[in-house]
């Protein structure tokens, strides 16, 4: 169902495939539309017990889509380096493919502290206090991963 990577040289290990998803700090969410026009947006994410977590407010082009086809991609590049001399570029990337899944109660809590001790792991206790206050205005999505290949340029 899934294709198989053309250039598998460049093929990064299930390992080091996991690594870029850990170490990333933004992805891009490719979603279709009812209209049929894909539609793809920016994020911040967490790796987190092999699925991606991630989330956003109540209502929005992205959860439209979702509940519109669940099937989405998304992809991760880290230690991106131009090199002009080359006319090539140096980089790590990751595209997974999966179902994205509105998540509730304690996974939903879970989600949520995953995102905040990855990304504000100084201020635990007001992530605390945070999530108190907004898990109810926010919904957090998981992607259910299906399939994911990673890719390394030198």
């Amino acid at each position: 169902m899934f294709r198989e990577m053309r250039r598998k040289e460049k093929q990064l290990s299930v390992e080091a495939t996991i690594d870029v998803l850990t170490k990333g700090k933004d992805g891009v969410l490719a979603t279709i539309g009812a209209d049929d026009y894909p539609y793809a947006v920016p994020l911040n994410y967490v790796y987190h017990n092999d699925c991606i977590y991630f989330h956003c407010a109540g209502s929005g082009h992205k959860i439209d889509n979702i509940t519109h086809h669940s099937k989405v991609s998304f992809c991760v590049v880290t230690d991106a380096e131009i090199i002009p001399e080359d006319f090539n570029t140096k980089f790590k990337s990751v595209v997974v493919f999966g179902t994205a899944l509105e998540v509730f109660d304690g996974e939903k809590e879970e989600g949520l502290w995953a995102l905040v001790q990855r990304f504000s792991k100084d201020h635990l206790e007001a992530g605390k206090k945070y999530i108190q206050t907004a898990a109810d205005k926010t919904k957090v999505y998981k992607i259910k991963i299906e399939h994911m290949v990673g890719k390394q340029t030198k």
